[in-house]
């Protein structure tokens, strides 16, 4: 029977290992990520692709400081069979939509490859900060087997922390359930300590990433333990692990007639007039949750 206080799914947990200045995020997403997947009538393999980016987008989101900052993932290419994959997070709030051309999908098979999904493709990650602490946007290629490879490359390139993330989808008739976790070291101390130096090469962090890469697919995305019992399975040499439960996971889309009404007031009147209807109404649709707004505005 699952322990009450523990984590097993729609919740992010956080932990850290001190001695090996490492910290990690790990979740398991069910209910939430069958409410956005339901949204569309998405192939077996749009759905894959998409759960891998909401467990990467919570991961990551996960690592911001404050409730109100928000992360969005973008993948994207000119002329793929994904035209767009946007994914957000903000606060535990999740959503994430897909845009592609079905016909070029159906010719690829049951199990494209990350290249012939995107081509010549990039992944962008930006880092909306809320309390006027900026924006910023690192962007890398779409190389490697997965998303997930690529998430550790912008890591590693753009903000010099070796970073090891591991994923796992798993669909079928009860459902589509998908979870990761991902590891970073912290070189030359603890979180908020200037980096002197980063090493991939690190012994603290060779140590840390061959335990946490022993992490297998049934473990990620099965039920047999939970979050806390795998980071104490992975880590249970160490002196010490903390652990800290975060935010609950939940579908978060923010679209409302209120929402795009604000929006739609920003523009000038003769550009509103412009995309009015006959009936005199502005026709908003939302791809994130398949709903269409009308709006007198």
């Amino acid at each position: 029977m699952n322990h009450p206080l523990e984590t097993y799914s729609d919740r992010l947990l956080g932990f850290s290992i001190p001695s090996r200045h490492a910290r990690g995020r790990a979740v398991r997403l069910d209910g939430a990520i069958h409410e956005i997947l339901s949204a569309h009538s998405y192939p077996p393999a749009i759905t894959h692709l998409l759960a891998e980016a909401l467990v990467l987008t919570t991961l990551i989101g996960g690592l911001l400081k404050e409730d109100s900052d928000q992360l969005t993932l973008q993948a994207q290419t000119e002329g793929g069979v994904v035209r767009l994959l946007v994914c957000d997070w903000r606060g535990g709030e999740l959503r994430g939509y897909v845009d592609f051309d079905a016909d070029r999908l159906a010719a690829l098979g049951a199990n494209p490859s990350l290249f012939a999904l995107f081509g010549k493709g990039y992944l962008a990650m930006t880092f909306d900060l809320s309390g006027g602490r900026g924006r910023y946007q690192g962007i890398v290629p779409l190389e490697g087997e997965s998303l997930a490879e690529a998430c550790e490359s912008y890591f590693t390139q753009s903000e010099q922390l070796p970073t090891l993330i591991r994923t796992a989808v798993r669909s079928g008739g009860a459902g589509t359930v998908a979870g990761g976790i991902l590891l970073q070291h912290l070189a030359e101390g603890e979180e908020g300590r200037e980096r002197l130096h980063v090493r991939m090469d690190h012994p603290e962090w060779e140590h840390v990433a061959i335990l946490a890469g022993s992490t297998r697919h049934e473990e990620l995305v099965g039920y047999e333990l939970s979050l806390e019992a795998l980071i104490w399975r992975l880590f249970h040499e160490e002196r010490e692990v903390r652990v800290e439960p975060g935010p609950a996971v939940r579908r978060g889309c923010r679209c409302s007639i209120e929402h795009y009404q604000a929006v739609l007031d920003r523009f000038p009147e003769d550009e509103r007039v412009a995309m009015r209807n006959e009936d005199g109404l502005i026709v908003v649709d939302c791809a994130f949750c398949s709903r269409e707004f009308a709006i007198a505005s």
